[in-house]
């Protein structure tokens, strides 16, 4: 008995082809979450441009890490806090149908034993599933959401971002490219600090650094120190220690061509104060440059004002106030070590850099100037 053919046996074979992906409507919601040791932060956004317009925020103080440098773990009641202020984070996505997010978490569910715990807790409680980023990462986004903020004029470029429980440090050296491709080729970071070959002019990275210091746990390993004035300079000495094996640390820098960008709470403080500011404005601050000079004024009045005065101060705040001395001991370290006319202050951060790296990877930012 001849054998029986299978149907459609002598059809033209249809082409093996994998289909061309959807292109992301520019139109689409973006969702950017940073989870850090102290808060809890989130942007949503639609592209505009070669930028992004923000459609709704969130921020709040969750102090995730209180305890965690004494015990490892996360407290059970800093992770509720945590847990309550994502659920307004879930609420606001819903709202607004966001399909294409990033909720990152940084430094203290790096460091915590309980963080897979954790993770459970919020998928649980929220439905939220998040991501914790290794500390190159979140040196990367620091770097590209300040992109904006560099100057055609910079060589070196030393790009700060002083965290709750980390800071990161990133020096690029922008002299081989052209002047007006300088801000562009800090974007193009978003593909990793060693990208490899590249038609285009390349921002090279001399050295990064992640120090296991921020405001919140700088602060903690000196809590035990009464007096106000030697807790600081104790805490700046120590921080400036860790920063012995970073390459460019011993170099002296002409002040000329050398740019540093500070991205924290504490940079943009820092600035409303020495703008005399009631009231915070975004606007004022965000871009403003500051030399070293008016830097270590405003923190020498920190120090004159002491604990109780600072406390009452409304330019600092009452969420900033328990912070922004470990914070300022930072600042003042990178002073002494890089003295600049240029600090630019940068009012974005992570959030915003994971927006630009979602949207330069889906192709839905312009290729024109910033």
């Amino acid at each position: 008995m001849a054998p029986r053919r299978s149907k459609g046996a002598g059809a033209f074979p249809r082409a093996v082809a994998t289909p061309a992906p959807k292109k992301p409507d520019p139109a689409e919601l973006y969702a950017a979450l940073d989870l850090g040791t102290n808060s809890c932060r989130m942007l949503i956004a639609q592209p505009k441009g070669s930028q992004f317009h923000v459609v709704d925020s969130f921020s709040k103080s969750v102090q995730l890490g209180i305890g965690l440098e004494a015990t490892g773990r996360l407290s059970r009641a800093s992770m509720n806090r945590t847990v309550q202020a994502l659920r307004i984070c879930q609420k606001k996505l819903r709202k607004h149908r966001v399909k294409r997010m990033r909720l990152v978490a940084t430094e203290a569910c790096r460091r915590a034993r309980n963080t897979r715990e954790f993770a459970r807790l919020i998928k649980r409680e929220t439905g939220l599933r998040m991501e914790i980023i290794d500390t190159e990462e979140e040196a990367r986004l620091a770097v590209i959401s300040c992109a904006p903020l560099v100057s055609v004029n910079t060589e070196q470029l030393l790009v700060v971002d002083i965290g709750g429980g980390s800071t990161e440090l990133v020096w690029i050296d922008l002299s081989q490219v052209p002047k007006l491709e300088r801000p562009r080729a800090i974007m193009r970071l978003h593909l990793g600090f060693e990208t490899g070959p590249s038609p285009f002019p390349k921002a090279r990275v001399v050295d990064w650094i992640s120090v296991p210091l921020g405001v919140a746990t700088l602060r903690d390993q000196f809590m035990d120190v009464k007096d106000d004035k030697a807790r600081f300079a104790l805490m700046s000495c120590h921080f400036e220690e860790q920063l012995a094996d970073f390459a460019p640390y011993g170099d002296e820098q002409a002040r000329e061509g050398f740019q540093i960008i500070g991205t924290s709470g504490t940079v943009t403080t820092v600035a409303a104060c020495h703008l005399g500011l009631r009231r915070y404005d975004r606007n004022k601050v965000d871009g403003l440059r500051m030399t070293s000079d008016q830097i270590d004024r405003v923190i020498e009045t920190y120090l004159r004002l002491g604990p109780e005065g600072r406390r009452r101060d409304p330019r600092i705040g009452r969420d900033r106030q328990a912070l922004i001395m470990s914070g300022a001991a930072i600042l003042q370290a990178l002073m002494r070590v890089w003295p600049t006319d240029r600090l630019s202050v940068a009012d974005r951060g992570l959030r915003e850099g994971l927006l630009y790296a979602q949207m330069s990877a889906d192709g839905v930012l312009e290729d024109g100037p910033f």
